[in-house]
């Protein structure tokens, strides 16, 4: 099995980039936020590989980490998630947004990929979710929140004072973020009010 490939770019294809190695072209498939990074014709590229190995064929995808061939793969685990789909994914979301997008079960911002609808965003977000916050760089106490929020656990003033932000205008991850901020510095029996308060400073900062 190919991990890595190491040469020349050749030429590009719609989606495609052919990999001069030694002499061999090989046709990698990649996501249009990897072809977009690579150099012009004729310099020296890197890519990671997936190998796939079918009955009558043999495709090779590249990604410009491990990182993002993790999440092809993670990606391809959900249900109605092929490898065109999940590179679609890839091409919309960098890797730390996707993963911060399934840690805050935030499915608009999945559902921004082409061809993606809200019952596989949704299928995304919530097959991923356990898996999402080990890449995420967000605050694992907003992550704790967004799945309370999701499941109906979150306490009422918590759950209102989101509500009103995103009345005002605010995205609900924003709000969310700025709530769950604004919850810990004011305690677990902080009333509705006080979140919103302490919520639109954290949104000023």
């Amino acid at each position: 099995m190919i991990g890595k490939l190491k040469g020349l770019v050749d030429s590009y294809g719609e989606d495609y980039v052919i990999l001069d190695v030694g002499g061999v072209g090989y046709q990698v498939h990649c996501s249009s936020r990897t072809l977009q990074a690579l150099p012009a014709p004729g310099e020296a590229a890197v890519l990671s590989i997936e190998t796939y190995v079918r009955e009558d064929q043999i495709k090779l995808f590249g990604f410009r980490g491990d990182i993002e061939r993790e999440w092809f793969r993670l990606l391809q685990t959900v249900q109605g998630v092929g490898a065109k789909v999940a590179l679609a994914v890839l091409s919309t979301l960098p890797p730390a947004e996707l993963a911060n997008a399934i840690a805050l079960r935030d499915k608009a911002a999945v559902t921004r990929t082409p061809g993606v609808g809200p019952k596989v965003a949704e299928r995304i977000v919530t097959e991923l979710k356990d898996k999402a916050p080990a890449f995420a760089n967000v605050d694992p106490a907003l992550v704790h929140l967004s799945g309370a929020i999701d499941n109906d656990r979150a306490p009422r003033p918590v759950t209102d004072a989101i509500s009103a932000l995103v009345n005002l205008g605010y995205g609900q991850p924003q709000a969310a973020a700025a709530i769950a901020s604004a919850s810990r510095s004011a305690g677990e029996n902080a009333e509705t009010a006080q979140l919103i308060r302490l919520g639109l400073k954290e949104l000023a900062k």
